[in-house]
């Protein structure tokens, strides 16, 4: 029985794209690099974002750290609120509650924004506790999905992660918990993608990752 949701945030329960590629845009160019197609670029929505300027760039750790700290600077000051809920996420988070779920948020994100975000949309009504990334990317996402679980009395067997990436499936799995995957994000766009990662459903809507829990009540 399912007694413990852990969302993602970025992709699963906001939308939060046109801040982050501003503001990846910005760091790019403050480095010199040249920018990325928009397909590309969405990339950079979910994963640590030194991760991402690795990847995408083919740069070192020390200039990947310099370019996330361009970017989270951007970010705050600029772009952290350019974000929209997903529709149906607060009718789907009243169910929840009605239905007696406790639910928490586990995100990549830098912890001190994610907060800022998560309140400015009222999500604190709903999830308790919040947590994000440390700003040198040393926190994992099963660490903080464990953390979320300790501080929920949650038992791995009764909680479940809901999310839109491998980063978010593989965080589940390392963790031993429970993956819902979602389809309306930034990540997966269908049952096809989330293929090699195990999962208890998928949901095109944020109305439907209610009706997954409920059905495994």
């Amino acid at each position: 029985m399912i007694k413990n949701v852990i969302f993602d945030l970025d992709g699963t329960l906001l939308d939060t794209r046109e801040g982050i590629l501003e503001s990846a845009k910005y760091a790019a160019k403050v480095l010199g690099f040249k920018e990325l197609p928009h397909e590309t670029l969405l990339k950079f929505v979910g994963p640590p974002i030194q991760q991402s300027f690795m990847t995408f760039y083919g740069c070192d750790k020390e200039t990947a750290q310099k370019g996330a700290d361009i970017f989270r600077d951007f970010y705050k000051k600029d772009a952290l609120l350019k974000a929209k809920p997903y529709e149906g996420i607060y009718e789907l988070c009243e169910t929840l509650k009605s239905n007696g779920i406790k639910m928490s948020v586990a995100t990549y994100k830098r912890e001190d924004y994610a907060l800022v975000l998560l309140k400015h949309f009222g999500f604190q009504r709903y999830c308790d506790p919040m947590h994000g990334a440390d700003n040198n990317n040393i926190l994992k996402k099963e660490d903080i999905v464990r953390m979320c679980q300790e501080e929920m009395g949650a038992d791995k067997n009764d909680c479940v992660l809901v999310g839109d990436t491998d980063h978010d499936a593989r965080g589940a799995a390392q963790s031993e918990t429970p993956f819902i995957a979602v389809t309306y994000g930034f990540g997966y766009k269908s049952a096809e993608d989330v293929k090699g990662y195990p999962c208890i459903g998928i949901a095109n809507t944020p109305l439907e990752i209610a009706d997954i829990i409920l059905q495994q009540n």
